[in-house]
């Protein structure tokens, strides 16, 4: 299937160092970023919103807020059709098993797949880049879960900078053999393009099959 890049932000989105934000949107050539703020539901999502709008204004990039919190709202018509005309979406950090409910199955997630799929650009920050992930780690004890499943390629081991090694042995002893582990600092990524390349930015460690790995080697 189709896709347009998938980017995997470590966290501390919308702040000094996610430079790559602008080189993603001149790449989509987006006038807008489409944020979808579902994962920071509990987390002061007005004090986000006011730094998100900063940012993209920065990069003199527009910026689009979607107050999608509950499944109510992700199900709500207009909402999913910006979503759907959306070149560029970003979904921020908080909660993966938050944002796993209230947008599975739902208009506004639908739309963000048929949006990928036409080539927009995905981002997700944090826990907003655990749940794109089929094997999302599970942030209450590092082992695995079902993610929305955006991708199957990989999983991500978001702000790896604040967790113990013993946090991310853990996950990578419980990866499925052959799955890429990604862990991400914060204001780090990992990027894969439409042709299928791959990028990491800042500090990335990855893993296969339980040891260090880097891009490019095969899954067995």
């Amino acid at each position: 299937m189709s896709r347009g890049t998938l980017a995997f932000v470590g966290g501390g989105e919308f702040s000094a160092g996610c430079d790559f934000d602008a080189a993603l949107a001149a790449e989509c050539g987006a006038p807008e970023v489409v944020v979808l703020p579902t994962a920071s539901a509990y987390e002061n999502p007005s004090k986000l919103r006011a730094r998100a709008g900063q940012w993209f204004e920065a990069l003199g990039v527009g910026c689009r807020w979607l107050d999608v919190y509950r499944r109510a709202d992700a199900e709500d018509p207009s909402t999913a059709a910006v979503v759907a005309r959306a070149g560029m979406i970003y979904l921020t950090g908080g909660s993966p098993l938050h944002a796993r409910s209230t947008l599975l199955r739902t208009a506004v997630w639908e739309a963000l797949v048929d949006a990928s799929g036409a080539g927009a650009t995905v981002v997700g920050s944090g826990a907003g880049g655990n749940v794109l992930c089929d094997h999302m780690v599970d942030v209450r004890g590092g082992a695995f879960t079902l993610g929305l499943g955006l991708t199957d390629e990989l999983a991500i081991v978001s702000r790896a900078n604040t967790l113990s090694a013993e946090r991310i042995a853990r996950t990578v002893q419980l990866a499925p053999p052959g799955l890429l582990v990604a862990a991400v600092d914060e204001r780090s990524a990992v990027i894969n393009r439409p042709d299928g390349s791959w990028e990491t930015v800042g500090e990335v460690v990855l893993y296969r099959d339980g040891a260090r790995t880097v891009l490019g080697d095969p899954a067995p």
